[in-house]
């Protein structure tokens, strides 16, 4: 016979951890954002509550519609890190402003979570809250995090989320690509109904 021995290290232990401590910090309005003191690198969760249909299965506020990472400036490059920093603070104000300036969703039905974490561990923390919850906008309609591409690569192909959510200036320069909001509203809903 066989001992099946617990291993507190193991990924599925430790990312277990991470999702029940996570799921402790209590949720904050996108709207108000601008309001809250928030530093550090890290990661975060957006929550929709809102009544656009194609979201109607996750409209409870309970499941992410979205979850990123913050990693602070230097990071990819090896040099040292500042966490002082308010990476988690810009790349949800990057993301307020994308909502807020879109024509279907309102601010006001967003909330967020936001967890500032030692640099080493963001990237595989954002990894198991995807794989833990399969939010939307990360695994289904893809363009959310999009960021303007500028002028010189300007015109490229539009992406699933600003098809669907049509309203930020510079995606409204790009093609369609053969994309349409009925099919994007589709896939959603395909989508949300083979999630739930």
């Amino acid at each position: 016979m066989t001992v099946d021995l617990y291993d507190p290290l193991t990924f599925e232990n430790l990312m277990a951890g991470l999702a029940r401590h996570f799921e402790s910090i209590s949720k904050q309005s996108l709207a108000r954002f601008p309001d809250h003191e928030i530093k550090g690198p890290g990661i975060y969760s957006l929550y929709y509550s809102g009544t656009h249909a194609a979201y109607r299965d996750i409209a409870d506020g309970n499941a992410p519609i979205y979850v990123g990472k913050a990693v602070p400036p230097g990071s990819r490059k090896g040099g040292k890190v500042d966490v002082e920093l308010p990476a988690i603070r810009n790349r949800l104000n990057t993301h307020h402003n994308s909502i807020d300036s879109v024509r279907n969703l309102s601010i006001d039905d967003f909330t967020y979570r936001a967890l500032a974490v030692v640099p080493v561990w963001i990237t595989l923390s954002e990894r198991f809250l995807i794989e833990n919850y399969n939010p939307v906008w990360n695994v289904c309609l893809d363009g959310f995090g999009k960021h303007n591409p500028g002028k010189r690569r300007a015109g490229g192909e539009r992406s699933w989320w600003d098809t669907l959510h049509p309203g930020r200036d510079w995606a409204e320069t790009e093609r369609s690509g053969g994309k349409t909001t009925e099919a994007a509203e589709r896939m959603v809903r395909e989508f949300l109904g083979n999630a739930t």
